[in-house]
């Protein structure tokens, strides 16, 4: 783990409080994509810079994805493992704009004094030279409304349900997307622990809700859905095993694992899904987690079963 202080690198350990509880650093680049704005929404102007691994880059593939708007947004994606030395480019994974060896040098390029933590997603304007905004949620709702004609009409934030998309959001960010981080890079018993009790407490309670309607906010799918489903898809293969968030797995959940396969079956979404970048990157970066760095070779997991939701809306 490291980051940018006045646009140079420094290593260090992952962030933390005094009780042990691993802390996430804010984003700092909160600009909009909007007409009439410093970012008007162009096609070929904006590129996103992801990870494959990332929960928080993969949202935003997806939304580029269901939205339509791949022949308007150029995409790439850093190398799978992410060492001391952060998010790399390789021959594999190379930085189509620069040519750059690290997303940290994206970043200075943008602000040659920056100070923080270098993160996926990235949304870039090739016009001004800037990074637009590196706040997954902002972005994904970015993708959803702004693009106009250039996207199609699909809405995963429609006006009657801004309101309980918003709050769902802020639901299951801290226990559940930021919980699995929480449990897995907590430095004293009683940080994981507490961080994993909320984080069961949760899933249970969404057990529960899904037993009862197709999606988070009733029969649509939303951005909420899109932001619990790249949490729960990496679920079993990495957060029950590697960050020891192992109480229950999702397959042991009849709603919500057959809420995550209704979700991946969505037109486009499986080839967001990139089990073999997940594992390798969370499995062999993480080497205070796991020293020897070994990934395994399981779970098999199929996500194509049939889900039976339609009976819910």
């Amino acid at each position: 783990m490291g980051m940018l202080v006045e646009g140079t690198w420094k290593t260090g350990a992952f962030p933390k409080d005094d009780e042990g509880r691993f802390v996430r650093s804010s984003t700092t680049f909160r600009g909009r994509i909007s007409e009439g704005g410093e970012h008007p929404p162009e096609a070929g102007r904006y590129h996103l810079y992801i990870s494959w691994a990332c929960p928080w880059a993969h949202r935003t593939a997806i939304l580029r994805k269901t939205k339509g708007l791949e022949d308007a947004i150029s995409l790439s994606s850093v190398d799978a493992f992410m060492g001391a030395d952060g998010w790399t480019f390789s021959g594999d994974f190379p930085d189509p704009l620069f040519g750059t060896s690290h997303l940290r040098d994206v970043y200075t390029k943008a602000d040659p004094e920056y100070t923080g933590r270098v993160t996926t997603p990235v949304l870039w304007d090739k016009e001004t030279d800037s990074i637009v905004n590196n706040e997954s949620r902002e972005i994904i709702r970015m993708l959803d409304h702004e693009f106009g004609n250039l996207s199609n009409d699909t809405d995963f934030c429609p006006p009657d349900l801004e309101d309980e998309v918003e709050r769902t959001l802020d639901e299951i960010y801290e226990p559940i997307n930021n919980g699995v981080y929480r449990s897995g890079f907590a430095q004293t018993q009683s940080a994981y622990e507490e961080a994993v009790g909320e984080l069961f407490d949760a899933l249970d309670h969404w057990e529960d809700v899904l037993g009862n309607r197709r999606y988070l906010c009733g029969d649509r799918i939303t951005e909420a859905d899109w932001a619990m489903f790249t949490t729960l898809v990496r679920f079993d293969a990495v957060y029950h095993g590697h960050f020891k968030c192992n109480v229950r797995r999702i397959v042991d959940y009849p709603n919500l694992w057959g809420y995550v396969r209704d979700l991946y079956q969505y037109p486009g979404v499986a080839d967001t899904v990139l089990l073999g970048e997940i594992k390798t990157h969370y499995y062999s970066s993480h080497e205070s987690v796991n020293p020897t760095r070994i990934v395994p070779v399981g779970p098999e997991i199929d996500f194509s079963t049939p889900h039976n939701r339609e009976k819910l809306g």
